[in-house]
């Protein structure tokens, strides 16, 4: 079995519809220059509030992806 050594970056991503398509927000910006992404860790949950109710969710995640050879 080989070791395995990842490095990680955070970042936030948001969304109006909800926390789960927030994290998909990350991920799919993260994949247009990270590859080999791995695993993620939601960090940190918030949102913002408009007239009563959540406008806008943000989902700050750490992205761990295996270095090249």
């Amino acid at each position: 079995m080989a070791d395995h050594v990842y490095k990680t970056i955070e970042i936030t991503g948001t969304s109006p519809k909800g926390i789960e398509e927030a994290v998909g927000t990350a991920l799919k910006k993260a994949s247009d220059s990270v590859h080999k992404i791995r695993w993620f860790e939601v960090t940190d949950t918030r949102g913002s509030v408009d007239k009563d109710h959540v406008a806008q969710w943000q989902v700050t995640v750490k992205i761990a992806f295996t270095l090249d050879d």
